[in-house]
């Protein structure tokens, strides 16, 4: 049994937490006992992320790092820093990127979360769209 003291537009309310169940609680507000139901939430769809083909053996001497490999078109890839829902992608394919330039707005664990292109850039693919369900190190969208 879990208690709590809320104010609510200038209210106050003891709130009694009795017994939970997967999709119901018994509670107690202010000594009024309610019965409380939800609705299960649907398990979020897996998404699959096809990985690249291994690279071929670099060369012993390389200036640089190579960009982050992002499929077929090459480039760079921006990734999600941690797993959650799309809300928004702001860019297109064909526009261009600034540094800091946020390009999509991720739900996770209840925060929006901006997606900042660390790189100037042209967009040359969007890999997800609004709503999807995206594991932690998906790639969003791939710059030139």
């Amino acid at each position: 049994m879990k208690e709590y003291k809320y104010k609510i537009n200038g209210e106050n309310y003891n709130v009694t937490i009795n017994e939970v169940g997967q999709t119901t609680a018994q509670v107690e507000v202010n000594g009024v006992a309610y019965s409380v139901e939800w609705e299960k939430p649907e398990a979020p769809k897996p998404v699959v992320v096809a990985k690249p083909a291994a690279p071929a053996a670099k060369p012993a001497a390389s200036p640089a790092p190579a960009p982050a490999a992002s499929g077929a078109t090459g480039g760079y890839a921006i990734k999600t820093p941690l797993p959650g829902v799309i809300i928004d992608v702001k860019v297109n394919v064909g526009d261009t990127v600034a540094k800091g330039q946020t390009v999509a707005i991720l739900e996770a664990m209840k925060m929006e979360n901006n997606i900042s292109s660390d790189r100037d850039g042209k967009v040359a693919s969007i890999a997800v769209s609004k709503g999807e369900t995206v594991a932690d190190g998906a790639i969003l969208i791939t710059l030139e």
